[in-house]
């Protein structure tokens, strides 16, 4: 079960591609490294924006999801520059 891990610096105005597709389910784990107050991370589709069509992850909160087959996570931040990071554990074809 291979496990992929990155850091994200992010744009608070183009989404940023954080977990790609995978032919199978696929558990992510997703940390908003920042610490300071009022700095999200807003999680959605390719669209990600900062507001209210997102869910948005607090700073320090950790997210636990599990993608289906096909699904994809980007996000961006606010302000600009926060740090997203990322454990992807796939399943063996």
């Amino acid at each position: 079960m291979p496990i992929r891990n990155a850091l994200y610096t992010l744009s608070n105005t183009t989404p940023t591609q954080i977990v790609g597709a995978d032919n199978m389910p696929h558990d992510v784990i997703l940390h908003n490294m920042t610490k300071s107050s009022n700095e999200y991370i807003f999680i959605a589709g390719s669209s990600a924006t900062a507001g209210t069509a997102s869910i948005h992850m607090d700073p320090g909160q950790t997210l636990y999801m599990t993608l289906q087959p096909d699904d994809e996570l980007w996000a961006v931040s606010d302000p600009n520059g926060l740090e997203v990071g990322v454990l992807d554990i796939r399943k063996a074809d």
